[in-house]
């Protein structure tokens, strides 16, 4: 059985995403345990509550700024207590306790933590209680309009261990924002922010039989990787042995025209792909957004999801949805594998950096079999670039792990006995030799890891309703669009890929360029923050020095024509 993994999230945007993966463990918990594939323990402590009832609790300790963590109680204890669920999912709403609490909408923003606010914070699912038997969903209510902070729709319980809110910081606002890499490093050099993190870290660490490691959610693009960087240096120094997996988070940005704040979030992007990397054991950029450099890039389109870029909401239930899949190596019930065997796999040649493919929902016509799926895509593996690079046109890659979720073990069967089979993968044996085929084939030389389970991505409110008509209840694709309206997708199958890729070298080296394209002096108040030009400097040597470590004889020229233009 997997170990147990402790996740911290550090900023907002990682709360957005990290929101959307507890609830899509929480109606994994609806699973049978008999046909349950991904270990909940993994991530999630177990308690016994009054009653003797079982609940489950995330093993997460967050950090926040004052002001971002909406219905939280201040002490960070989680929602108020919980309250029944008894209405109309298409409406949303809870009925009054006996208390005589009000119903609240789902998307609504209730009163922040900082001013006592005593609203719930939606459907209490600590229990893993049963789901409704059919969804009938409003798009209103899925539009995340109204949708604020991560903890509008955050629907598990925290343990009062889980939050620790920043006070030096607002997190809205013209001022008083943790906007510089050097303001994040800071914090993290006051003893008292020290002993409060560790204290949190111990708590959960000593409870566990047999610790894994570390998932570190960190937004990259604000002060936050400053203090991402010194957590890591923290969790390395104090966990020898233990794997670090960050996922470096940046939301679709709308304020591009903004040359401070385009600049600010480019310095702290590259500092914190430095540092992060240097004392993770992988590091991942995570991303819609088409470009994480200074030139703004349309973001990352799904063929199957009809997402609003600019809503948090939307651009981090894709990611979660990915995350959720990516990281199943190290949570299968079945399997000894553990968050460092996956770094290992993929981080050897100094490559700690990895980029993120997903396929989200995965196009599979429903009753069509797994080898005619990806015949049909023999060119191009049907997934979309998370890491905010361009893709490249040859597809190749030095390792990758895969993870085909939603697909049953008997979807490798196509043809009828006796008849003779159509091509290679309709001759494989089973769903796992279909994918791995597929693989050799479409990856000739790289070394691949593979997974295919059977248990598909929940997509239970609150995960927003944003999937086209094509979709059946269980994510799967019609030929044709429905007569009427179509019930809510309950489930989704996906294919999500984490690679060593050539692609990375297209990332890292841009971000170099941009930066050394950039007059630094203009900017003082980011160094007056707590960076020094030097250290800066060689942090930006650093970035190209990694770069370096993805190049591939193409590139390496590409880059010396580059070099003689300029």
């Amino acid at each position: 059985m997997p170990g147990e993994a402790v996740t911290l999230q550090l900023g907002h945007y990682a709360g957005c995403v990290g929101a959307h993966w507890w609830g899509l463990q929480a109606a994994a918990l609806r699973t049978p345990a008999e046909a349950a594939e991904l270990r909940a323990a993994a991530l999630l402590r177990t308690e016994r509550a009054a009653g003797g009832r079982e609940t489950h609790t995330p093993r997460l300790v967050a950090l926040e700024l004052k002001g971002g963590v909406g219905a939280l109680r201040p002490g960070g204890a989680g929602p108020e207590a919980p309250v029944a669920w008894d209405g109309e999912v298409a409406a949303y709403l809870e009925r009054a306790s006996a208390g005589g609490s009000a119903p609240r909408d789902a998307g609504s923003r209730t009163e922040d933590a900082s001013s006592g606010g005593k609203r719930s914070c939606g459907v209490s699912v600590q229990g893993a209680s049963p789901a409704p038997s059919r969804l009938t969903v409003s798009q209103e209510v899925y539009s995340g309009g109204s949708v604020r902070l991560w903890s509008d729709y955050l629907n598990v319980h925290l343990h009062p261990k889980s939050i620790y809110v920043i006070r030096q910081y607002m997190h809205d606002g013209d001022c008083g924002c943790l906007e510089a890499f050097g303001q994040g490093e800071s914090l993290l050099q006051d003893p008292g922010c020290v002993e409060e993190l560790e204290d949190r870290l111990h708590f959960y660490v000593e409870e566990c039989d047999y610790l894994q490691g570390f998932q570190v959610l960190c937004d990259l693009h604000n002060g936050f990787s400053g203090v991402g960087a010194k957590v890591t240096e923290l969790l390395y120094d104090e966990y020898s042995g233990k794997g670090i997996l960050t996922w470096g988070l940046t939301p679709v940005m709308s304020n591009m025209g903004d040359s401070q704040k385009n600049f600010y979030r480019l310095m702290n992007t590259a500092l914190g792909i430095v540092h992060l990397s240097s004392h993770s054991s992988l590091f991942c950029p995570l991303s819609l957004s088409g470009s994480l450099g200074i030139k703004p890039q349309p973001p990352v389109t799904f063929p199957y999801i009809n997402y609003d870029a600019s809503l948090n909401y939307h651009s981090s239930a894709i990611l979660a949805a990915a995350l959720d899949t990516l990281t199943a190596p190290y949570r299968l019930c079945s399997s000894q594998g553990s968050m460092m065997h996956l770094a290992e796999t993929l981080n050897f040649s100094g490559r700690k950096v990895v980029a993120a493919w997903a396929s989200v929902p995965f196009p599979a016509l429903r009753g069509c079999s797994l080898p005619d799926t990806l015949c049909a895509y023999q060119q191009d593996v049907p997934w979309k670039l998370l890491s905010s690079c361009r893709e490249q046109k040859v597809s190749c890659c030095f390792a990758q792990s895969v993870v085909l979720r939603g697909i049953g073990k008997e979807s490798h069967v196509s043809s009828s006995p006796g008849k003779q089979p159509t091509s290679p993968l309709h001759a494989c044996e089973s769903t796992e030799q279909v994918l791995q085929h597929y693989l050799r084939t479409a990856f000739p030389g790289a070394f691949s890891t593979s997974h295919v389970l059977e248990q598909p991505c929940n997509t239970l409110p609150p995960y927003p309703q944003f999937f086209s008509p094509l979709l059946t209840r269980q994510g799967f694709l019609l030929e044709k669009p429905p007569r009427f309206a179509s019930a809510a997708v309950e489930s989704i199958p996906v294919l999500a890929a984490l690679q060593s890729s050539p692609v990375l070298h297209v990332l890292l080296y841009s971000l170099y360029k941009d930066l050394q394209k950039l007059n630094t002096r203009r900017w003082a108040s980011f160094f007056s923050a707590g960076v020094e030009q030097g250290d800066f400097q060689e942090a930006l040597q650093e970035l190209r020095t990694l770069s370096q470590c993805y190049e591939t004889e193409f590139e390496a020229d590409e880059s010396e024509d580059e070099a003689d233009s300029d």
